[in-house]
């Protein structure tokens, strides 16, 4: 028997829907401004994805592109500039950056009141401990979507495959913060498939195409696929080899159409709250 699917398409809808609703019955007027750097296809690709769900809710998005010549003094500049200014509610800074910007440094120099990706390490702090103003987009919209199954993760054996500091990391703290038993894997770990074979929920968020596979899991498991990656015949695919994994899982993302848009969606979501912290 095939898995179900979580639509996470069908629920970033529904929730870009609501804030849409809320954005207009309470007349709230905030913005995003987004910063590109360079030219890189998939980058202007998120960022005209973004500024179109601003429109959608009725956020207004600011587009700053700059030339990829641009130096680390000056991203930086800007970057205080839309620090102080009340204009501006939420700062995005598209990643990747050039290779002569430190990433790290620009993001330690945006506010953590307007770090509406919850990069900044105020923010990852305040993930830690539970006392956060923002969640970060990817790993929120993960818990949204094991919600759509109707799981309750007190108690539950929750396995993260990754450990980066943009999903991995604050994954597991957020499943934490759920009275979820959090594994957390990596490519050192030892006996990974049979340790994901233990998971009531499996989050596979490590970078390589097609990873796990039906063996991973455990039979009825949600099993939630964070990768994206680009084949050589040109297929989007997951971490997970989506096929074989159906057919043992409870419940499914698939990629594309699962996490991605809650990822988005998510952000929106921060850009509001940003609204009242600013």
């Amino acid at each position: 028997m095939s898995a179900k699917i979580i639509d996470g398409k069908a629920l970033a809808a529904r929730i870009k829907h609501e804030l849409a609703e809320k954005v207009k019955a309470e007349g709230i007027k905030c913005t995003l401004a987004v910063v590109i750097v360079g030219d890189d296809p998939a980058s202007r690709v998120y960022v005209n994805g973004k500024k179109s769900d601003c429109a959608e809710i009725g956020i207004e998005s600011r587009e700053l592109a700059l030339p990829k010549e641009t130096t680390q003094d000056e991203l930086l500049k800007l970057i205080n500039d839309l620090n102080h200014d009340d204009s501006v509610d939420g700062i995005l800074v598209q990643l990747p950056l050039p290779k002569h910007i430190n990433e790290e440094v620009i993001i330690n120099n945006i506010s953590p009141l307007k770090d509406v990706d919850a990069f900044h390490p105020t923010n990852v702090g305040k993930i830690m401990i539970g006392n956060y103003n923002f969640l970060p987009c990817t790993p929120a919209g993960v818990l949204d979507l094991i919600d759509e199954t109707g799981t309750d993760l007190t108690g539950k054996h929750c396995v993260v495959v990754g450990r980066s500091n943009i999903v991995g990391k604050p994954q597991a703290m957020l499943l934490l913060h759920k009275n979820a038993t959090v594994t957390i894997c990596h490519s050192k770990t030892t006996n990974l498939k049979e340790v994901c074979r233990q998971a009531d929920v499996l989050v596979v968020a490590v970078g390589r195409a097609e990873m796990i596979d039906a063996e991973y899991i455990k039979p009825g498991a949600v099993v939630i696929d964070v990768g994206m990656n680009r084949l050589e015949d040109g297929r989007l695919v997951g971490d997970v080899d989506f096929a074989s994994a159906n057919e043992v899982a409870g419940y499914i993302t698939p990629v594309p159409g699962g996490v991605g848009p809650m990822t988005r969606a998510t952000l929106m979501r921060n850009v509001i709250k940003a609204k009242n912290l600013n």
